[in-house]
Formats: C-alpha cells, structure tokens, sequence
C-alpha cells in the first residue's frame, strides 16, 4: 500500500463497498427485509460522496444530507434525525 489511509478515507471505503455488497437490494423487486433495503439505499445515495473522499475531493453536505432526507422519506425512516442527535451530542 502506497500510504495509509485515513479515517475519512476508511469510512467511505466501507461504505462504497457496501453499496457495491448491497446493489442486489436496490428497488421495488428485493426480496430482502426492509432494514437491508434501507442499507442498500442509504449505501447507494452516499456512494458518490464516499468516492469523492476516496479520490482526494470534496462533496457538497447539504446534497448528501439532501440525499439522506430521500431515502428516509422513501422508506419511513429516520436517519436525518439520528444524524442531527449524534452530532449534537459531540463534544
């Protein structure tokens, strides 16, 4: 490995990886249980956010949280809030 990695750049790794683990659940046809569908969306609106951080870029926030609110609203979710909880929570 050229240089190591670092905590941003392992974070979106994980989560373009799981985009890619978890693309066989994406749309109206999975069979899987909802919290897996949700992962899969969760996963595949935030993949190219987690490239860009990957390939040394930036990314817009209000478009990934944008991207949050969907799935969220798309599956009944609430990980908007739970975003804003945790954040607020830190020190």
């Amino acid at each position: 490995m050229a240089g190591t990695p670092n905590e941003y750049q392992i974070l979106a790794f994980a989560v373009y990886e799981l985009r890619l683990l978890l693309s066989g659940e994406l749309g109206p046809d999975s069979k899987a249980e909802p919290s897996v569908r949700v992962a899969a969306h969760l996963a595949y609106a935030l993949h190219n956010q987690a490239l860009a951080i990957l390939e040394g870029r930036s990314f817009d926030p209000v478009q990934a949280i944008e991207a949050i609110g969907r799935v969220d609203k798309q599956f009944g979710e609430n990980s908007l809030q739970r975003l804003s909880e945790v954040v607020n929570r830190a020190p």
